[in-house]
Parts: C-alpha cells; sequence; structure tokens
C-alpha cells in the first residue's frame, strides 16, 4: 500500500501456489480494502507499535484474535481488562 494512498477498494482474487510444504497446493485470496484516512493511520501504528513485516500480518493477527473474541461472547464470557495499578474493568466489546 502506498502512503499517498487514502482509499483501498474490496477485490476477491484466486491466486493458487503450487508446491506448498505439506504436499497440497495452497490458494490465497488478494483483497483490496477501501479505508478513510483515519483507518489507515491506525493501521499504519499498530503494524509500527506490533513490529508487523505488512499490514496483512496485522490484520491476520486482528482476524484471529476477532474469531476468538466472537467464539466466546457466543458461549456467554464477558471480557474485562486488569489495568496496571490491578484495578478491573469491564470491557464491552459487542453490544
Amino acid at each position: 500500500m502506498h502512503r499517498g494512498h487514502h482509499h483501498r477498494r474490496f477485490r476477491g482474487e484466486e491466486t493458487i501456489t503450487p508446491g506448498d510444504p505439506a504436499g497440497g497446493e495452497r490458494s490465497t485470496t488478494r483483497v483490496q480494502l477501501e479505508m478513510p484516512p483515519q483507518a489507515m493511520d491506525r493501521l499504519q501504528r499498530l503494524k509500527e507499535r506490533t513490529e508487523a513485516a505488512s499490514y496483512a500480518e496485522v490484520i491476520r493477527n486482528a482476524l484471529r484474535l476477532f474469531e476468538a473474541l466472537v467464539e466466546e461472547h457466543a458461549k456467554g464470557a464477558e471480557f474485562a481488562l486488569r489495568r496496571t495499578d490491578g484495578e478491573t474493568v469491564a470491557y464491552k466489546i459487542f453490544v
């Protein structure tokens, strides 16, 4: 992604990569996103703070975390944060 571009459009395109080490074929899908400048800034900050190699790595990590939270929420879990001073605060992710 180029810094000068502030909007990304969604587009899905299947790419098959032969020679997967597991013995099968591996497929990936290229996705382009349209994002306002504020969201792009957030993505850039997260990439820097987490020392991710790419925007794609940040998004893959975010998807794994979000999926885990959705699954726990579906089981009735409630979420809380414990601050450095020991205070526990309810955290409403899904309202």
